[in-house]
């Protein structure tokens, strides 16, 4: 029943305020700053500690407003990259502070070549999570969820991981099963899981095109929560991130050699 303000009169839905063309520039303007900095940060080229151009001096230099590199910086601060502070500037924090699961920050990690002990732990946090998230979804999925999850697999199966489509189509798979999990906690994962997931397929296919086919992995997964089998759930989850990192140090692997030819 709709909320009486007065009499005869009822409440409104409150108007959709839509960024005019101005504020769409400028927040690809600041998007595309923050991701130039973001990718240069990740890569090293400046160091934890060190002091980014003041906000006059980069704006004039890359030819944007301050607005626009000051939104920039704040969307880097808001990922943990850098800490502004008045009168001493903005300065690039230790990787300890970075919020590593963040979805941009993953892409921008990947837009060049990730550090092998990174990719290493990154695997590692999947196995920490999903193997028993994959156990819990066994226990707990509804019959909704192991809809989505099939037909994710279907879709995986139709397009290959080859293809946007494809992954798209993993992402879904992995995020119903997360759902299915029924825990908050992990639920707010599923973002940066997701992401996870989603450029360690594409790098693993940068130069060449997948070597295996990672879909009987998923299939595995899907019938030991359909059969609400827990412990085969888990099992098949922990095979298949293994084989995922497998087939990503032997990516590596060729291009180290492919790098080292005269």
């Amino acid at each position: 029943m709709a909320k009486i303000l007065r009499a005869g009169k009822t409440s409104q839905p409150p108007r959709v305020v839509r960024p005019h063309n101005g504020q769409k520039r400028l927040l690809r303007l600041h998007g595309t700053i923050a991701r130039d900095l973001g990718t240069q940060i990740v890569a090293g080229h400046f160091k934890p500690g060190s002091l980014l151009t003041g906000e006059i001096i980069a704006s004039d230099k890359l030819r944007v407003s301050r607005t626009a590199y000051r939104e920039a910086v704040r969307t880097l601060a808001a990922k943990g990259l850098v800490d502004s502070r008045p009168k001493v500037g903005t300065r690039v924090t230790p990787q300890a502070k970075w919020h590593m699961l963040d979805p941009d920050l993953l892409a921008w990690i990947f837009e060049g070549e990730p550090n092998p002990t990174l990719l290493t732990n990154l695997f590692e946090l999947r196995k920490i999570i999903e193997p028993e998230a994959a156990a819990l979804a066994a226990i707990r999925r509804t019959k909704q969820e192991l809809v989505e999850m099939s037909a994710a697999l279907t879709q995986m199966e139709i397009h290959t991981l080859t293809v946007e489509a494809g992954r798209i189509a993993d992402q879904e798979f992995h995020s119903a099963l997360l759902s299915a999990a029924r825990n908050v906690f992990l639920g707010s994962l599923t973002t940066g899981i997701s992401a996870a997931i989603t450029w360690t397929t594409i790098f693993k296919q940068r130069q060449n095109a997948l070597s295996r086919d990672a879909v009987p992995d998923h299939r595995r997964v899907y019938d030991a929560i359909a059969a609400g089998n827990s412990s085969a759930a888990h099992k098949a989850m922990y095979n298949l991130i293994d084989n995922a990192l497998l087939d990503t140090r032997n990516v590596r692997v060729a291009k180290n050699k492919v790098k080292k030819k005269p």
